[in-house]
């Protein structure tokens, strides 16, 4: 089990010149909607590949949203290493009023899209099927089988459709200089 940190403690921290190296293992959608300003995005399906990019000398401290998947990243450094997870991740972060960095306006993840699409597809196949119009539970079996194909390829069409959708291009943003004392 890896030791927790609260949000005030690593403030203080931060504050008395402590540079632990903050890892967040979202998304990079999910990442790019809202940060802790100096942390770094190493999604958890990447973390184990890019171990080298970690600086456990000063310490680590890993963010999610809200400290269960940082839990399990934490889990699989082992119990040797300086690992400390943020309780309640950045939604703790965002309550207790603190700065976070959003490189574009909140969207969605592509996950959240792509379940929201078949789930979406899969209830109006169905609810159409009942209601009589036959074969509409084809649509249903396509998005199983889209889905399976996804799961078992990584590859989802869907979120490769959803990813070039006007709502998913980049967005210009305004840069602003930073005033982290985290940054080191």
């Amino acid at each position: 089990m890896s030791t927790m940190v609260s949000v005030a403690a690593l403030k203080d921290e931060i504050k008395s010149g402590g540079h632990p190296q903050m890892i967040d293992v979202r998304t990079a959608s999910e990442y790019a909607s809202g940060h802790i300003p100096c942390t770094v995005n190493i999604p958890m399906d990447q973390f184990e590949a890019r171990r080298k990019d970690l600086r456990l000398e000063d310490g680590l401290v890993l963010v999610c949203k809200a400290g269960s998947r940082a839990q399990i990243v934490a889990g699989w450094l082992g119990e040797s290493s300086k690992v400390r997870v943020l309780e309640g991740g950045t939604d703790a972060w965002k309550q207790g009023g603190l700065e976070t960095v959003a490189s574009v306006k909140t969207r969605w993840s592509l996950e959240r899209q792509v379940r929201l699409g078949a789930g979406l597809m899969v209830l109006a196949a169905t609810v159409l099927e009942v209601a009589g119009v036959h074969g509409a539970i084809w649509l249903a079996m396509f998005v199983g089988a889209g889905l399976t194909f996804a799961g078992a390829t990584d590859i989802c069409m869907m979120g490769i459709l959803l990813a070039k959708m006007p709502w998913n291009q980049a967005r210009a943003v305004a840069n602003e200089a930073p005033n982290n004392p985290c940054c080191g």
